[in-house]
């Protein structure tokens, strides 16, 4: 479901991500927020991809449903129930589902897979329709690459 539809969805990812880059390890290579879903291209300077994708993803869920349900302007009622609904069909799910439970992590492992896969999230935005050129996304490091300084910091792959 698109739920990142506000700045104040947009700010819980950034702020996940400069924690997990400022404090974890994490080097932010790429990434695209849309409204239902995250595009990340990521490494990790002590080799802890899963630990640090672990704390991104609990962070997120948690500080997204406690705005969801304190937001009198939020439709709520509906996404709640689709969060325990989601959440009924997982056994190691307790209340509420917020991200799907298969992310596609992907190894890069050529320069033409990374250069491949840094295109494929940053025209991410563009293939939707939201706009003309990948660097006009607010949320993507696209602005980034194209020379400009973007939201969040990142570390450029070679």
């Amino acid at each position: 479901m698109d739920v990142f539809v506000r700045d104040m969805y947009f700010d819980v990812l950034m702020e996940s991500l400069n924690f997990c880059r400022s404090k974890l390890g994490m080097l932010v290579h790429a990434y695209c927020f849309m409204p239902s879903h995250v595009h990340l291209i990521f490494g990790a300077a002590n080799n802890n991809h899963g630990e640090l994708l672990k704390s991104f993803i609990t962070f997120t869920s948690k500080k997204m449903q406690a705005i969801i349900a304190d937001d009198p302007q939020e439709s709520k009622e509906w996404m709640l129930w689709m969060m325990e609904h989601a959440a009924s069909k997982n056994s190691n799910v307790r209340n509420r589902q917020f991200w799907q439970q298969h992310n596609q992590p992907i190894e890069l492992w050529s320069n033409h897979v990374i250069d491949q896969k840094v295109a494929y999230v940053h025209e991410n935005p563009v293939e939707a329709g939201f706009v003309l050129e990948a660097e006009y996304w607010k949320y993507s490091s696209a602005v980034d690459y194209s020379g400009s300084k973007g939201l969040l910091e990142i570390a450029f792959l070679d």
